[in-house]
């Protein structure tokens, strides 16, 4: 099943399951309504029904089946224009891994080694990987899985507008996929972990590389390099993993202008989500609605992010991120807003 959140024929958020090959959306309240005669408050936003759990997605599934075959009117929308929002709008919390091995081998040798990158490189290939200088400057990466903390106020859908900061001037993506948390725990056991995992959307967690480079300088960061207003784009819908049986053998791409950037496979995760979620919640009680990102998917076919290419993003780009089963990700990059914002607090 895919679950989205998207703004419904009233101007408000709803959640829906996608059917007819993905071309249409059935709008779980409103078909329920059609069916039973009365909404439930599992459907009035994807956090509540993930607390729910097994429940809610079963009645989400009679739902979906009934708006499929009988089709009430206004219980159904087009994919095609729609405003999607992230799957779970407002997050319960983003953490975000270093799960690929290539990406912080790539990033220590761009960043780190600079004009010594290419000979290390070299003594790679002769000595191996173990030799290298970015294996020794990185060892305490083979620990543990790494991960920050990001804003999770900051965070938009599929279709969305992302702004560039007022600050950078080196604006970049990240190929990324991520899970949602649906079964909340904790001290949750490796072999168990994936019975936590709601479902899996795509992630792309936008940077200002040049001010990320100067914060993590003083060993704390990212902070400014990572959090600022539309940063963190997830979507385009949450998938079940009963429809992604086999997650660690999905083709991810990046497309800029529809130029592809970026090629990996989520098969090469040092660190799966079942070893992260099981490192996160030693001692700490995991909760449904919670962000868990994989971090830059960079590996045996190619490098997920601009940092490790040379390249970087610029206003009135498309990016796109695709990975296999779950569906494209796309937003278009905007330059930075002017001015204070008028708006006020947000409310909750």
């Amino acid at each position: 099943m895919k679950l989205a959140t998207v703004i419904g024929p009233d101007g408000l958020p709803q959640i829906g399951a996608l059917i007819q090959e993905d071309k249409t959306i059935a709008l779980l309240q409103a078909g329920l309504m059609a069916l039973e005669g009365a909404p439930i408050p599992q459907f009035t936003s994807m956090l509540s029904f993930l607390q729910d759990g097994a429940e809610a997605q079963y009645k989400a599934y009679v739902v979906q089946d009934f708006v499929a075959s009988q089709q009430p009117e206004g219980a159904i929308m087009p994919v095609s224009g729609t405003t999607f929002l992230s799957p779970v709008p407002v997050p319960e919390s983003i953490r975000d891994a270093m799960a690929f091995e290539e990406h912080i081998i790539n990033s220590i040798r761009t960043v780190g080694l600079g004009p010594f990158a290419i000979l290390d490189e070299t003594l790679e290939k002769w000595f191996g990987r173990r030799r290298s200088l970015a294996y020794q400057l990185n060892k305490a990466w083979y620990e543990r899985p790494a991960y920050y903390k990001s804003n999770r106020f900051s965070v938009v859908g599929h279709g969305a507008v992302v702004r560039m900061p007022t600050y950078s001037k080196q604006f970049d993506y990240e190929l990324e996929w991520g899970v949602i948390i649906g079964k909340g725990g904790r001290d949750i056991p490796h072999a168990t972990a994936r019975d936590h995992i709601a479902g899996y959307t795509i992630f792309n967690d936008f940077s200002a590389r040049d001010i990320q480079m100067k914060e993590m300088k003083a060993r704390l960061g990212p902070a400014k390099g990572k959090d600022f207003d539309t940063g963190n784009a997830i979507g385009p819908w949450l998938v079940t993993p009963d429809d992604i049986p086999d997650p660690y053998n999905l083709t991810m791409t990046a497309r800029v202008n529809g130029e592809e950037w970026s090629r990996g496979t989520t098969g090469d995760m040092h660190w799966t989500f079942e070893k992260i979620i099981s490192y996160i919640s030693q001692s700490e009680t995991l909760y449904p609605g919670e962000f868990i990102g994989s971090g830059t998917c960079s590996g045996r076919l190619g490098k997920g992010s601009g940092l490790e290419l040379g390249r970087t993003l610029k206003a009135g780009d498309v990016i796109e991120l695709e990975v296999e089963k779950i569906g494209v990700l796309r937003n278009r990059i905007a330059p930075a807003a002017k001015g204070p914002s008028r708006k006020g607090p947000r409310k909750r």
